[in-house]
């Protein structure tokens, strides 16, 4: 069996699974340390995490996630389509691509204060981070005023801000940390191995140019990507590879595919087994990313619509902290305000309290 360091696991007599090596033997969670984060995770040793006894997995993710976090916090996100369709992108999953034949009318950017009134009801609602996402390229030099008006009047309010609005340069991103952007969202989706499946308009390499971009100005990380697009178990281990091998995203969202008719996928998967993916695979998935990115808030976002509650009780379990409620994202639904409310009460589970974040050490 590889050789594991599994950050902050306890010792345990006689225990099965994977150990702590002796080049990276890691603090214990037993003697109430944190973890470093490691950097230099192998495919062999993310493969072992993924095969491990669920139990087993579950347990080591949980104790990895009470040493790094509140233990019964999840942090409430609200997503906000800023500008809706019509992106040149070819994203195999998405309706707004003009690829897709999904029916989704296009719209123009939204005035600013039009998205303010949006944040100002989420914070009335419990939402601590306020998202905002405009289907882009990139944005144009035109859109770059309203894009920081929107983010300084977000954070006035107190709330966390994040924004997705495609690939960035070096200047624009040092325009949004200026005006106090906390997080950007820029997923990697897949694995770089899988990524010429899932889109052709541009590379990995643009989906990592665009995150150095993000952390030289000093924006915490948002990446992520998508599970269920019929990629195979290897190809979900690339994908956490890529995240844990990179500087960690201080954020790392988690998307189950929701498949729309007229998207790539979506008329690919249509009824077949692969449209949905399997929800013990999808809580190993989760469970993995916690141990492999233990300082990381994990994000269960697009796809808790069609979980169960006891699918989204054992992500929280393997160590998610954060959701998208409201009832839609971008353009998809979602849970909805109420029954979130419903289920973390069942779970005994609180918001947690927004606390909007210093920025990185921005790079010279």
């Amino acid at each position: 069996m590889t050789e594991l360091n599994i950050i902050g696991a306890p010792a345990e007599a006689g225990a099965q699974g994977p150990k702590r090596s002796a080049r990276h033997p890691g603090p214990l969670l037993s003697q109430g340390n944190t973890a470093d984060a490691r950097c230099d995770w192998t495919r062999e040793e993310i493969a072992a995490l993924f095969d491990m006894p669920f139990n087993d997995l579950m347990f080591e993710a949980q104790s990895i996630h009470r040493a790094n976090h509140p233990r019964n916090e999840v942090q409430l996100s609200t997503l906000l389509s800023i500008k809706t369709g019509a992106c040149p992108e070819d994203c195999g999953y998405c309706s707004q691509s003009t690829e897709a034949d999904s029916g989704l009318k296009a719209t123009k950017l939204m005035d600013v204060q039009a998205v303010l009134q949006a944040a100002a009801q989420a914070k009335d609602n419990g939402s601590g981070r306020f998202c905002m996402g405009a289907a882009w390229r990139n944005p144009k030099a035109r859109d770059m005023p309203k894009l920081v008006a929107m983010v300084q009047g977000v954070r006035a309010m107190g709330m966390e801000t994040c924004m997705t609005l495609g690939m960035l340069d070096e200047g624009q991103a040092r325009q949004l940390a200026d005006a106090g952007l906390d997080y950007y969202n820029h997923n990697i989706d897949t694995s770089p191995e899988n990524y010429a499946n899932v889109i052709t308009t541009r590379t990995f390499e643009d989906r990592i140019e665009t995150l150095e971009n993000v952390r030289n100005a000093g924006i915490n990380v948002c990446c992520g990507g998508i599970v269920g697009m019929g990629e195979t178990r290897q190809d979900r281990i690339g994908f956490l590879h890529a995240l844990a091998t990179m500087p960690h995203p201080e954020s790392v969202p988690i998307n189950a595919l929701v498949p729309v008719e007229g998207t790539v996928l979506g008329d690919m998967l249509k009824d077949t087994p692969l449209a949905k993916i399997d929800e013990v695979e999808f809580v190993r998935t989760v469970a993995v990313a916690r141990i492999v990115m233990p300082q990381s808030m994990v994000r269960l976002s697009a796809g808790r619509e069609s979980m169960s509650e006891a699918c989204q009780a054992l992500c929280f379990m393997a160590g998610a902290n954060s959701i998208f409620t409201g009832d839609k994202l971008l353009t998809a639904a979602n849970a909805g305000d109420d029954k979130d409310a419903l289920l973390l009460g069942k779970l005994g589970l609180t918001p947690m309290m927004a606390q909007p974040h210093g920025h990185l050490e921005a790079a010279e």
